[in-house]
């Protein structure tokens, strides 16, 4: 890897292509390397647990208003929608926003961690429906996504986001556009403007994350991917843009992160070098933020070691800055301990998550979020009985290059009422390569089979498993068998109408499901 050192310059000093992070971002993704084995079989897993995820969140109301949007815009060649028939294609950026929604929907895929965040999971609705539309391999598509997650994990581990409120769809952007000219073959001047066109219309705050989160939480990675096909559609066509996005005097390190002072520093793969950052990331066995998969696994732990929950007289969880500050009480976020939040507010609470982890022993995706169960007295009084607070040692390893020593968890210390604690402390969660059960393809496969049940039929089920399987030699035009369809009963409800279902006689009634 070779580390580049990135800072804003004036609009009188010289900057030349060749020294801007997108022209060296641009120029990895044109860099035709070979994929190893160990990355396409992990780009399948990848695939995999999407579908997992997607199959989950199919009839949610997020997924479906997303689904209704993109079939208003049918192609001929197109891309598929998961849920929907393989026969049936969409215009490729619309397609990638559907898809995108009913991944992320569920927070339940995979993750890295490191100077920023990010779900790096996200690039593939975009890259693969660009794919589909194109007639593009299974060879291609794999070069496309190794691509995509190289830039994304390089820039996480470079920039980080979270600390100036700028929310980390910031560095999917530029990652899908670069993925996209990889998987097409397009020249390093054209990933080059694509790149910074994406990122200059993705760069969006936190407060997608914050407060009373909505379900535009699902939609900001899609939306990032909607904007990266149009932006190398664009350029595609030799059109610009904003130059250098990165550096310039008025650009995105000067006014959005750092300021004009600040330097970061992106490593980046050096010309030849292969591609194999999807390795260093990792997917999560619990649908709930990453930060919270290795203190679920240390509360099924704990639990039997405490016994009568109701003994309890408080818990602290000794963690990371990004822990405390972000999921814990040190966001001095209300809505994180009031059992009327929403899912997504929820999703980011781990005083919740802990409770009811405790209480039932495990998490589960639908039935730990339920208004109901949220709403159980007794967790709510656990609930309210738990608190966050930094730990100097837990963000050290938290931001730790060296793969042993990063940690994602912390300590646990429970108080009972008549004053003797019980402890324990976790590092990384059952399922991380580091963890008491790293997730392999068989992993991968079990959580699409759990997900999909009463979803996908059993023969969609393995007639999907075994595209994947043979994703390396898939010709061209085959990627579509890259879905699953459900019977339309499972779709959920038919999505309300808007503007793109606009007709005379659609009218009245779409007036009337606006204004109620």
């Amino acid at each position: 890897m070779k580390f580049h050192k990135v800072r804003t310059y004036k609009s009188a000093e010289a900057l030349d292509r060749a020294d801007q992070l997108a022209w060296k971002i641009a120029s990895v993704a044109a860099d035709p390397v070979r994929i190893e084995d160990p990355v396409a079989e992990m780009i399948g897993n990848r695939i995999i647990d999407n579908a997992a995820v997607a199959a989950a969140s199919i009839a949610r109301h997020p997924v479906t208003t997303a689904r209704g949007q993109a079939e208003a815009h049918p192609r001929q060649m197109g891309a598929t929608i998961f849920g929907l028939p393989a026969n049936q294609h969409y215009s490729p950026e619309w397609a990638a926003w559907a898809n995108g929604v009913a991944v992320r929907e569920l927070d339940f895929h995979d993750t890295f961690l490191a100077a920023d965040y990010s779900h790096p999971g996200d690039n593939i609705p975009p890259v693969l429906a660009v794919a589909q539309h194109c007639g593009s391999s299974g060879e291609d598509l794999l070069r496309g996504l190794a691509a995509a997650y190289e830039i994304q994990v390089d820039l996480v581990k470079g920039i980080c986001l979270h600390e100036h409120k700028i929310d980390h769809i910031a560095h999917l952007g530029p990652s899908a556009a670069a993925g996209i000219g990889a998987l097409l073959g397009l020249s390093t001047e054209t990933i080059y403007q694509a790149v910074q066109q994406a990122l200059h219309v993705t760069t969006t705050t936190r407060q997608s994350r914050k407060g009373e989160i909505s379900s535009w939480k699902a939609y900001a990675p899609a939306f990032a991917g909607k904007m990266a096909i149009e932006a190398v559609d664009r350029v595609m066509r030799r059109e610009g843009a904003p130059s250098p996005a990165y550096e310039g005097e008025d650009g995105f390190i000067a006014w959005l992160l750092g300021g004009p002072k600040a330097e970061y520093t992106v490593p980046l793969p050096q010309k030849g070098e292969l591609k194999r950052a999807i390795l260093d990331t990792y997917t999560k066995e619990h649908s709930a933020e990453y930060q919270s998969q290795a203190l679920i696994d240390l509360a099924r732990r704990m639990g039997p070691k405490i016994g009568n929950l109701a003994g309890i007289e408080s818990i602290v969880i000794h963690t990371s800055h990004h822990t405390h500050y972000v999921i814990g009480t040190g966001a001095n976020d209300p809505q994180k301990m009031d059992p009327k939040a929403s899912r997504e507010t929820l999703d980011h609470s781990i005083m919740y998550i802990f409770a009811v982890a405790l209480e039932d022993g495990g998490w589960h995706h639908e039935k730990s979020y339920a208004p109901e169960r949220a709403g159980r007295p007794e967790t709510i009084e656990l609930w309210h009985k738990i608190t966050t607070v930094e730990d100097p040692e837990w963000t050290l390893r938290y931001h730790s290059h060296d793969p042993k020593l990063k940690a994602f968890g912390g300590r646990v210390v429970v108080t009972l009422k008549g004053g003797s604690t019980i402890s324990d402390e976790i590092a990384v969660a059952d399922a991380h390569p580091l963890g008491a059960r790293p997730f392999k393809r068989p992993d991968y496969v079990r959580k699409f089979r759990t997900l999909a049940e009463g979803v996908i039929s059993v023969a969609e089920q393995d007639r999907f498993i075994a595209a994947v399987e043979r994703l390396p030699s898939l010709r061209a035009g085959e990627l579509s068998e890259l879905t699953f369809a459900v019977e339309p009963a499972r779709l959920g409800a038919t999505p309300l109408l808007g503007i793109f279902d606009w007709q005379p006689e659609t009218q009245t009634s779409a007036r009337r499901a606006a204004r109620s």
